[in-house]
């Protein structure tokens, strides 16, 4: 069996070898001509995957070790009878410990409480259900917007315009879609920016035509006082580099890079391929984790549940790191600029979860306990 796949899909080998002979490029250089007598491709988001790439191919199977699947046309995959899967939910927690660390440096960088502001979470699908959450064990006041959703008696559910006139913070987590009653793209436009409290703290790290670009670049540029942290962009890897210096954190789009969630990505598309090919599964995904290079840290008795928070964040992921590493573009000029974007993506620096790190604290104070573990960390 003939193999084709993004080189960057982890641990591929080990997961695929015993299936078959493996050949792996960058996902935008997969092409008709190098997936030509392949059986199963196996690709990431910067692949798209439609009939120009598929048409008179040998392809049995198809399968995105990602959530998303904005790159698959799966219409023509069940029309021609080639098997599909994906990756749902692999890279949620990741998504969400991003919002989670991107907050924590907002915070300390405009000196606020996320105690005393309303939470707005847009989409309560696998990221944002684990946001609402983790938000709700910190104690927050947290409404969502999700037409979609079924309501639950412990989550205040409201319509979008009243979520975002009423929230200080608003995190975007839905798909990018333009049809039906409720379509994603350009969601967040100029009305909606206009509609906003000042100092309001918009995180986009869902997708990035969700919000108008343009829209949010003019809205700051008149002043709008957001504090703005963007992952996802309109036109990746052509980001609007104007937009990029106007916003207070900025990302190539890794908010859900983090090793577990691929590795768990990869163990799912795995699953799937064995069970299409009635093929027994062989590996003992547990076994494949490495090791945390911190793996655990000790808080003194005078610590408060705000210091051991911020502590523990940065130490497993300090996302200013990745900040600066975006900010190289600004001095890029286009053409080089949009291949920095996509070599970023691809040469991603290992990050952990935050489980991988075991916290322990001599304080009496039960807060710093009940914070640390609803941010998901170990005692």
């Amino acid at each position: 069996m003939k193999i084709i796949a993004d080189e960057n899909i982890p641990l591929l080998h080990d997961f695929f070898s015993e299936i078959g002979d493996i050949l792996t490029l960058p996902g935008r250089e997969i092409t008709a001509e190098v997936i030509e007598g392949a059986d199963v491709l196996l690709v990431r988001s910067v692949t798209q995957v439609n009939s120009n790439l598929l048409n008179n191919s040998s392809i049995n199977f198809v399968a995105t070790a990602t959530a998303g699947v904005d790159h698959i046309d799966q219409a023509y995959l069940h029309q021609h009878q080639i098997g599909f899967s994906h990756a749902p939910g692999c890279n949620a927690l990741a998504v969400a410990e991003y919002v989670l660390a991107a907050l924590d440096v907002i915070v300390e960088k405009y000196q606020f409480n996320l105690q005393d502001r309303v939470i707005g979470v847009v989409g309560k699908g696998q990221v944002g259900s684990r946001l609402v959450n983790i938000f709700q064990r910190m104690g927050l006041n947290v409404m969502v917007s999700d037409p979609f959703c079924n309501r639950v008696e412990d989550v205040t559910f409201v319509p979008l315009d009243l979520l975002i006139e009423r929230c200080d913070v608003i995190c975007l987590h839905t798909p990018l879609t333009t049809m039906g009653a409720y379509p994603t793209h350009h969601m967040i436009a100029t009305r909606q920016l206009e509609s906003m409290k000042e100092g309001t703290v918009l995180v986009s790290a869902g997708r990035g035509g969700v919000i108008d670009n343009t829209a949010l670049k003019h809205s700051l540029k008149q002043g709008k006082d957001l504090k703005v942290v963007m992952d996802v962009w309109e036109n990746e890897p052509k980001i609007d580099r104007t937009l990029l210096a106007q916003v207070d954190v900025a990302t190539p789009h890794i908010a859900g890079h983090s090793l577990d969630g691929k590795i768990a990505g990869t163990a799912l598309i795995y699953q799937a391929c064995c069970q299409f090919f009635d093929l027994p599964p062989g590996i003992n995904v547990s076994a494949l984790i490495p090791a945390a290079p911190l793996r655990a840290m000790d808080f003194g008795d005078n610590v408060t549940a705000d210091q051991a928070a911020s502590l523990a964040i940065k130490a497993v992921y300090d996302i200013r790191r990745d900040d600066i590493w975006m900010r190289q573009l600004l001095r890029m000029d286009n053409v080089a600029a949009k291949m920095a974007f996509d070599r970023m993506r691809k040469n991603y620096p290992v990050r952990r979860e935050f489980s991988s790190l075991r916290v322990r604290s001599q304080c009496s104070d039960q807060r710093v306990q009940q914070r640390l573990s609803a941010l998901g960390f170990h005692s």
